[in-house]
């Protein structure tokens, strides 16, 4: 589905706190009754090393390493100015920037104008309308799970000043301006509404949501989360129609999450289908606005699922995308807004199963759509007819597209970031409709991503590298650099004052020949005459990469610091992680968990055969995915790792959801050893190591049930562990002290058992 941006709270030249939910891991091989050696440890302290070396508040409490970015960014209609908001006096106030010269031209909103009825807002989303005349004000966000927020809306005339409220009884959803500006759709409890404010009428569209029931213009739990779907409905192009999805929860089984903040524990609770249970079922439904009445869409033969939908530039068509509960197949319907009916234009088929959400773009000119597929091996870009027929592949190679950023139709020529260089690394290009004139813009190794005009006249690139910060230039189409925005020199600065070792990259085969990627920090004073442990951090999960030439935020600096503890810190991309191909990714279908744990304990077997590796001393920490690899790896790989921390980890694939889980696997029923036989909590007798089982006990995406039901295995078994868990903290587990703390814990954890 097209999404509109909506920037919360963009501050040029902000200091933010790179706070990230990743999940890395430390790992170790031999006896836990080892007493484990301190001469790493003493060969810095007699060494007295001159630079600071890094504390935990250092990176959670004083956030010393925060980098400078420019977020936010938000192209006008005449491709030659940019918008932002800015930290002011006395809030955050809406600034227009020129692209060309990078003078500020204007201050659009000043916060303080930003007064109704006496109460000053603030300001943390905005969108235009249209014609730029009405900017749509987010404020007062509360966050629902990861993509879901509601907030209170208010609409200023840039004009006139004037400040309108969008409704009064409650938070909001998803507020969005109709095409011409006068009118702004949104969702409130479960329903889809209306605002006309040339009348200042109000409109509800649908009547019959309900939570936990039915939900009209969002998306469910499961949506939202793999399907990156969040607000689920959109207008036409002429804005006489809404587009909207449907979804009756009412035959999904529903999830409860304690939550202790008073004198009794309440009840939170949420539909959320499990592998193999019942999902939702989901319509998608088009009002139209002259008529008021609601056409049901018809797509013949309807999928288990509808990732997205998108108007066609073609105000009276909409396309729909399609999957199997397999997701395998795909297709892409293009329905007529006045009665419904469909016809289909495109099938996707895969042996294995197809990338979601399947991206499909359509060009203004009504004739075209393009396509990102991997169908070749790679994920390139494909150029369709409007009625489905190939017209040509435009980009082919042994690397994937990684991300599409748009087309200029009047030059014909498609901008986009691919991987081309090293499954490490990205770069920008651009590339002739037609496959020619492939352009690399960007000239800095590293990982770079673009922000593109409407115009495609200029773009912010934003650049990173394993061991240098975020730099963040502006370009002209072609890549030519205009001025830098930020080079983060004051940071560069900070880091000079500390004893920061180079993150270095490497690879090596298994014994099946298999070559894998990884890097590498040594600690200060590294000598290959001494034996060192070593901390593996590690994720695995599909299609990731924790390998990328790029920088590392929060957790960078923690790998940092324990290797100035002594540690050698390594990474290493599994066979299943992403860059490298099909083939490469897709090896684990049906049975997740098998070829990822080989490839990272043969990485244990090979680290231990280093000269400088002492092979009794090697953990592994993981998060989410990683967590659950964590935990495989010290059961599968006991010989080999000595300890073990995982975080918030899936323990068994049955309790995990049902897109997620069943992409990789199909569902339990159909493939019943492919569930069990690398779920850690039927490994458990495995256990020789020392074990940290952390979660969340408000986690409403890996469930804290993956983690009671592995202690109930673990004691079953008579296997002592260590246990920590948060209580009313979810998935990321941070607010307040909370990421301090458990960065201690795990700290202390590895210096007393690794």
């Amino acid at each position: 589905m097209k999404r509109i941006a909506i920037a919360v709270i963009s501050i040029l030249s902000l200091n933010t706190i790179n706070a990230q939910n990743e999940e890395f891991a430390t790992s170790k091989k031999g006896s836990s009754k080892e007493k484990a050696p301190i001469s790493a440890q003493i060969d810095l302290q007699e060494n007295a090393p001159l630079k600071k070396m890094i504390d935990l508040k250092d990176i959670w409490k004083d956030y010393t390493f925060s980098s400078e970015t420019v977020r936010g960014v938000r192209s006008m209609n005449d491709g030659k100015n940019y918008t932002v908001l800015e930290r002011g006096k006395p809030g955050v106030d809406l600034v227009q920037y020129n692209y060309k010269t990078g003078k500020k031209v204007a201050t659009l909103i000043n916060a303080k104008d930003l007064v109704f009825e006496g109460k000053s807002l603030g300001m943390q989303t905005y969108q235009f309308s249209a014609d730029e005349s009405k900017v749509l004000i987010g404020t007062e966000v509360e966050a629902i799970y990861r993509r879901s927020s509601k907030a209170f809306y208010y609409v200023y005339d840039l004009k006139s000043k004037k400040i309108e409220q969008l409704a009064s009884e409650g938070k909001q959803m998803y507020a969005d301006f109709s095409p011409s500006g006068n009118k702004v759709a949104y969702v409130y409890n479960n329903n889809l509404f209306f605002k006309d404010f040339t009348n200042n009428s109000v409109s509800q569209i649908t009547v019959d949501g309900e939570y936990n029931k039915i939900i009209n213009g969002a998306s469910d739990w499961v949506y939202e989360e793999e399907l990156e779907l969040s607000k689920a409905f959109q207008w036409s192009v002429d804005g006489q129609h809404l587009a909207f999805f449907r979804f009756n929860e009412e035959a999904v089984k529903q999830w409860n999450m304690k939550m202790y903040d008073g004198l009794y524990p309440t009840d939170y609770k949420f539909k959320y289908p499990k592998a193999g249970e019942e999902n939702a079922k989901v319509q998608i439904k088009i009002f139209d606005l002259t008529s008021k009445k609601i056409v049901d869409v018809d797509l013949r033969t309807p999928y288990e699922y509808i990732p997205s939908i998108e108007w066609t530039k073609d105000a009276n068509t909409l396309a729909v995308i399609s999957s199997n509960r397999h997701q395998n197949e795909v297709k892409i319907n293009l329905v007529n807004a006045t009665d419904g009916k469909s016809k289909t234009v495109h099938v996707e088929k895969s042996d294995t199963y197809i990338e979601m959400p399947f991206e499909v773009h359509f060009t203004k000119d009504q004739k075209h759509f393009i396509i990102l597929s991997e169908k070749s091996g790679y994920r390139h870009l494909y150029l369709h007819s409007i009625d489905g027929k190939l017209k040509n592949q435009i980009t082919k190679g042994d690397w994937p597209v990684t991300a599409y950023y748009g087309i200029n139709e009047k030059k014909g020529v498609i901008y986009y970031q691919s991987a081309e260089t090293s499954a490490m690394d990205r770069n920008v290009y651009s590339i002739n409709l037609n496959g020619s004139g492939k352009k690399r813009l960007t000239n800095k190794d590293g990982t770079n991503s673009a922000d593109f005009s409407t115009s495609f006249d200029y773009f912010i690139n934003y650049h990173t590298s394993a061991n240098t910060p975020n730099y963040v230039s502006l370009h002209n189409s072609t890549g030519g650099l205009i001025r830098v925005l930020k080079d983060n020199q004051k940071l560069n600065q900070t880091l000079a004052q500390y004893e920061i070792g180079e993150k270095t990259f490497f690879s090596f085969k298994t014994s099946e020949n298999v070559e894998l990627n990884a890097w590498m920090i040594k600690p200060p004073n590294f000598s290959e005459t001494k034996k060192y442990p070593v901390f593996l951090t590690i994720y695995g999960g599909p299609g990731s990469q924790t390998v990328t030439n790029s920088w590392g935020g929060s957790n960078y600096f923690w790998h940092q610091m324990l290797a100035q503890k002594g540690y050698i810190v390594i990474s290493v991309d599994n066979r299943g992680t992403g860059a490298r191909g099909v083939e490469f990714k897709k090896v684990t279908y049906k049975q997740l968990g098998k070829y990822e744990t080989q490839d990272q304990i043969e990485a244990a077997k090979y680290f231990a055969s280093l000269p400088y590796v002492d092979p009794t001393r090697i953990g592994v920490q993981g998060w989410s995915y990683g967590g659950y690899m964590s935990s495989l790896c010290l059961l599968k790989g006991a010989d080999y790792f000595k300890a073990a921390i995982a975080v918030a980890p899936v323990t068994n694939w049955r309790f995990y959801d049902s897109i997620y889980t069943e992409r990789y696997m199909q569902t339990p029923q159909e493939n019943e050893d492919g569930y069990d036989d690398n779920s850690p909590i039927n490994h458990v007798e495995k256990l020789k190591g020392k074990y940290l089982l952390v979660h969340g006990m408000a986690d409403d995406n890996v469930h804290l049930q993956n983690t009671s039901e592995m202690i109930s295995a673990l004691v079953e078994a008579d296997k002592q562990f260590d246990l920590f868990v948060y209580p009313n903290k979810n998935h990321g587990i941070y607010g307040g002290n909370t990421r301090y703390h458990l960065y201690t814990k795990m700290t202390n954890f590895l210096l007393e058992n690794l």
